[in-house]
């Protein structure tokens, strides 16, 4: 079984791992209420997707 025969420094371990990094999820604005949301999704602030209503919202107090 192959074993590695001298440690790999932090530094050397690092650079192999610079492509994982933490992206900014996508948004876009609601078409019926302007609320920044996910794409493809249905709107947690009025329930609408793509101008129809899908869900009951229930409003928060």
């Amino acid at each position: 079984m192959a074993v590695p025969k001298r440690k790999i420094s932090k530094s050397r371990r690092d650079n192999r791992r610079g492509h994982v990094n933490v992206t900014v999820p996508a948004l876009s604005s609601c078409t019926n209420c302007g609320e920044m949301t996910r794409p493809h999704r249905v709107c947690q602030h009025c329930g609408y997707f793509k101008g129809v209503q899908v869900m009951e919202v229930k409003q928060q107090f």
